[in-house]
C-alpha cells in the first residue's frame, strides 16, 4: 500500500514539472515571435539599407538622394545647358556707325554692275549686324535702295572684334541704254542707327547707278552663291 501511494506520488511530482515546462515553452514562443518580427520589420538588409513592413528597401547614403532623381531632374538641375547660338545673338547689341568701317569695292570686272559693301567691325567688341544696308546713291532720289529678301541669312549677323561682314549691291543691268547717272560716293545707314555714313565709290571716275534697277542684299558674314546672285 506504501509503495502504490509512493509510485502515485512520483508520477504526480512528474506530470506537475512536465505542465510547468510545457507553460514556459508556450509563454516564451510569442516573444520570441514578436522579436523577430520587429528586427524584421527595423532590421538593415545586406547592403546597408533599411527595410519597411512592406518589404521596400530605401537607404540614407548621398549614393540613393543621387539615384533617386529623375533624367529629368538632372538635367534641369544642370548648370552647363546654356542657351542656343541664335538666342546668344540676338542679344548682343546692335552695330552702330561709330562701330563700323564701310567700304565699297567692284565685284567683276567692266562693265561694273554690281559692287560689294564691307562693314569692318573696328570697335574692339563684339556688335550685331542688322537687317541690310540702307543706301542712297543720288540726292535726286531719296528711297533706299530695294533689299533682296532671299539673301537674309538665317541668323543674326554678330561681328566679333576685326571681323567684316558683306553686302552685295546691284548698279545697273550694264546695258548701253540705261538711265544711269555717275556716282562718286553715297550714303549709308545701318539698321537702328540714323547716323549717315558717306562711302566713296570704287574707281578713279566712280560708278554708273540706274535707280530704277539698284538693289541690295543683306549683310551676311560672307558672300553665297544663290541667294547673293541678283
Amino acid at each position: 500500500m506504501n509503495l502504490l501511494r509512493h509510485h502515485s506520488m512520483l508520477l504526480a511530482t512528474a506530470g506537475t514539472a512536465l505542465a510547468l515546462s510545457l507553460t514556459a515553452c508556450q509563454s516564451d514562443a510569442p516573444t520570441k515571435s514578436a522579436s523577430a518580427a520587429t528586427s524584421s520589420a527595423t532590421g538593415k538588409t545586406s547592403d546597408g539599407g533599411q527595410t519597411d513592413a512592406s518589404g521596400a528597401t530605401g537607404s540614407t547614403g548621398p549614393a540613393h538622394s543621387a539615384a533617386s532623381k529623375s533624367p529629368t531632374d538632372r538635367t534641369a538641375g544642370d548648370s552647363s545647358a546654356g542657351s542656343t547660338g541664335e538666342q546668344a545673338s540676338a542679344s548682343t547689341r546692335v552695330c552702330t556707325a561709330r562701330d563700323v568701317t564701310v567700304t565699297a569695292a567692284p565685284q567683276d570686272g567692266p562693265p561694273y554692275t554690281h559692287i560689294v559693301l564691307t562693314a569692318k567691325n573696328t570697335s574692339g567688341h563684339s556688335c550685331r549686324l542688322a537687317g541690310a544696308p540702307h543706301i542712297q546713291f543720288l540726292e535726286s532720289h531719296k528711297q533706299d535702295v530695294p533689299a533682296v529678301a532671299k539673301s537674309k541669312p538665317a541668323t543674326p549677323v554678330v561681328l566679333t572684334a576685326g571681323a567684316p561682314a558683306y553686302a552685295l549691291v546691284k548698279l545697273s543691268d550694264g546695258g548701253v541704254d540705261e538711265d544711269n547717272e555717275p556716282v562718286s560716293a553715297f550714303s549709308v545707314t545701318l539698321e537702328g542707327d540714323s547716323t549717315v555714313i558717306a562711302v566713296t565709290a570704287p574707281g578713279s571716275g566712280g560708278v554708273a547707278v540706274d535707280p530704277a534697277k539698284a538693289l541690295t542684299g543683306y549683310w551676311t558674314p560672307e558672300l553665297r552663291n544663290g541667294a547673293d546672285d541678283f
